[in-house]
């Protein structure tokens, strides 16, 4: 599915718009979303595709999918936006959206399963080949051992280590109680320094 906020190659905004589009906040880009601004959903579109289409792939485990469920997302989002209520950050509303989109589809796939194993630690262009190497190599074995975790342990590692998310965003999210994630929060921990341990990689979960 493609959307017309999506389309590259259009005129230059006008300075007093690109300026705009630089200082505004998600909620008032929600505003201006609206009242049918097309520039602020190109915004909010630039601004959160890259996170929410990582969260995604990780949700679906594949590439074509997750791309035609972002522009999903962000069509709820020109759709809905009025509607939005501000009781959490736009972000938040975001990634429950694009939750939503992704274990409707899941269920939709008889085959579907929940694969980890994407996108690959990028290494500093500052490193040595050595270092890199070193870091690349980590990185798949933390994808690794996350793949190993259950589904329910390993989304809330996803959301508070990879999108920084708060406990009580996490809950507001994936629908459980605040208390519920702290709990899956506790054995993921322990569940993941485990296996990085077992691979010989020092753990910092705090």
């Amino acid at each position: 599915m493609t959307v017309a906020f999506i389309r590259t190659g259009s005129a230059a905004a006008p300075p007093e718009h690109a300026a705009a589009r630089e200082i505004a906040s998600d909620e008032v880009l929600i505003r201006r979303i609206a009242g049918g601004d097309q520039l602020a959903m190109q915004t909010l579109f630039v601004r959160h595709r890259v996170a929410l289409y990582r969260w995604l792939l990780r949700l679906v485990g594949d590439k074509a999918l997750a791309e035609d469920l972002l522009s999903d997302v962000f069509l709820d989002v020109w759709r809905q936006a009025a509607a939005f209520e501000a009781r959490s950050s736009v972000s938040t509303w975001l990634l429950a959206i694009a939750r939503y989109k992704a274990l409707s589809a899941r269920r939709r796939r008889t085959d579907a399963e929940l694969d980890e194993k994407v996108a690959s630690t990028v290494a500093d262009t500052a490193d040595d080949p050595e270092t890199a190497l070193r870091k690349k190599q980590q990185g798949s074995i933390l994808i690794d051992c996350l793949a190993n975790l259950t589904p329910a342990h390993r989304e809330i590692i996803d959301l508070v280590y990879y999108h920084q998310r708060t406990i009580d965003e996490v809950a507001e999210i994936i629908h459980v109680p605040r208390n519920t994630v702290k709990t899956r929060m506790f054995y993921a921990r322990q569940k993941l320094a485990k296996l990085l341990d077992a691979q010989g990689i020092a753990a910092d979960l705090a």
